[in-house]
C-alpha cells in the first residue's frame, strides 16, 4: 500500500510537464500562468508536508494515508473537468495536498510495519522505486492519451486508482500512532506553513518577474519572519512538529539538504525540459515523453546497484559524487540550443 500510495502521489509530476505545451495551447495560458500549473502542485505538498506526518503520528497513519488518496483523487476530478487554468490550479493544489500527505505516511507505515531497520531498508529501496516508476511512467501515459485525445484525460488515471486504494486500505492497512502522546503543535505548523508558502511564492513571482518588485518583497520577507517564528515556537514547544536538535548532526542537516536540492532540480528540471521538447523542438508529446523517459529510466537502473553499495562504500562518497553528477548534467544544458 505504501509503494501505490507514494505512486500516486507522483503520477501526476510527470504527465502534467510532458502536457504543458497542450495545456498551453488549449488553454491560452502564458508562461508564467503555466508555471503555476506545476507549482500549484509543489507549494502545498512543500507547505504541509511537515504538518501531514504530524497528523499522522497523532491521529493515525491509516486515517491520513486515506485522507491523502481522497485528496489525489479530488484533485485529479477538478484538474479533468478544468475549463480554465485557474481551476487547473485548484486541482493541482488538490492533488499536490494529497501528495503532502502520502509521502510522510507511507514511509511512517513502512517504518512501524518492518521494525528492523536493516530489512526496513528493502522496502525503502521499493518504495523509492515506485516513486521513480511514477515519473517513468507519467510521460508515456500522456503520450498516449494526447496522440489520441484531448489533454485532460492525463487525469483520467488518478481517480480510480487512489479510489481502489481507498478502499483496499479500509480492509487490510493497519493504523498505527507515534509513541509516547504526540501532540499537536499549532504555533509550529501554521509558522511553518505560512514560512514555507511565502518562501516558495516568493521564487516563483520573482523569477517570472522581477526579485525587487514590491509583493515579491514582501513575500520573501514574511518568509524570513514566519522561519524565526517557526524555529522560536519549536524551541518552546513541549511537542515539537521538528525537532531542532536533530540539525546539530551534521549527517541528518547534509541529507536534508541534498535531498531538498535533489527534489527541487528535478521537478524545475521537468518543466523547463518538457517546454523545451514542446515548444523549441516543436516534438509531439510522445516524442517529448520517451525522452524523458531516459531520465527515470536511469535512476531506476542505477538505483538498485548504488543501494547495495552502502553497504561498501561511505555514504559521503556516494551522495557527494551524485550531486555532482547532477550538476554537471545540468550545467552540460545551459550550452543546448534548438537543433541539440
Amino acid at each position: 500500500m505504501a509503494c501505490l500510495g507514494v505512486f500516486v502521489a507522483y503520477l501526476p509530476v510527470t504527465t502534467v510537464a510532458v502536457s504543458l505545451p497542450a495545456i498551453q495551447s488549449a488553454l491560452n495560458a502564458s508562461t508564467a500562468q503555466l508555471s503555476w500549473v506545476q507549482d500549484a502542485f509543489v507549494l502545498p505538498m512543500a507547505a504541509f508536508i511537515l504538518t501531514a506526518g504530524v497528523f499522522g503520528d497523532v491521529h493515525g497513519r491509516k486515517k491520513v494515508f486515506q485522507a491523502g488518496l481522497l485528496f489525489a483523487a479530488a484533485g485529479a476530478a477538478v484538474a479533468l473537468c478544468a475549463q480554465s487554468v485557474q481551476v487547473l490550479w485548484i486541482g493541482q493544489a488538490l492533488a499536490g495536498l494529497g501528495a503532502a500527505t502520502l509521502l510522510p505516511t507511507t514511509l511512517a507505515l513502512i517504518s512501524h510495519a518492518v521494525p528492523d531497520h536493516r530489512e526496513r531498508g528493502k522496502f525503502i529501496g521499493l518504495w523509492a522505486t515506485s516513486l521513480m516508476a511514477a515519473l517513468a511512467v507519467g510521460p508515456l501515459i500522456a503520450g498516449v492519451i494526447l496522440d489520441h485525445t484531448s489533454w485532460r484525460w492525463i487525469y483520467l488515471l488518478s481517480v480510480p486508482v487512489p479510489l481502489i486504494a481507498l478502499g483496499v486500505a479500509a480492509r487490510l492497512l493497519p493504523d498505527s500512532r507515534a509513541p509516547h502522546g504526540r501532540k499537536l503543535d499549532w504555533p509550529g505548523q501554521l509558522t511553518a506553513t505560512l514560512s514555507i508558502t511565502a518562501l516558495v511564492y516568493g521564487v516563483i513571482e520573482g523569477g517570472a518577474g522581477s526579485f525587487t518588485d514590491v509583493k515579491v518583497m514582501v513575500a520573501l520577507f514574511t518568509a524570513v519572519a514566519g522561519g524565526v517564528a517557526f524555529v522560536f515556537a519549536e524551541r518552546r514547544s513541549e511537542s515539537p512538529m521538528l525537532d531542532l536538535t536533530l540539525f546539530r548532526s551534521p549527517a541528518f542537516t547534509a541529507t536534508t539538504l541534498v535531498a531538498m536540492i535533489t527534489f527541487l532540480a528535478l521537478i524545475g528540471f521537468f518543466f523547463l525540459l518538457s517546454l523545451y521538447f514542446g515548444l523549441v523542438q516543436q516534438l509531439d508529446t510522445m516524442g517529448a515523453a520517451w525522452r524523458l523517459l531516459m531520465v527515470t529510466a536511469a535512476a531506476i537502473v542505477v538505483g538498485q546497484p548504488v543501494g547495495r553499495l552502502m553497504h561498501r562504500v561511505a555514504p559521503r562518497v556516494l551522495i557527494t559524487g551524485g550531486l555532482l553528477v547532477i550538476s554537471g548534467a545540468l550545467f552540460s544544458l545551459t550550452g543546448v540550443d534548438a537543433g541539440t
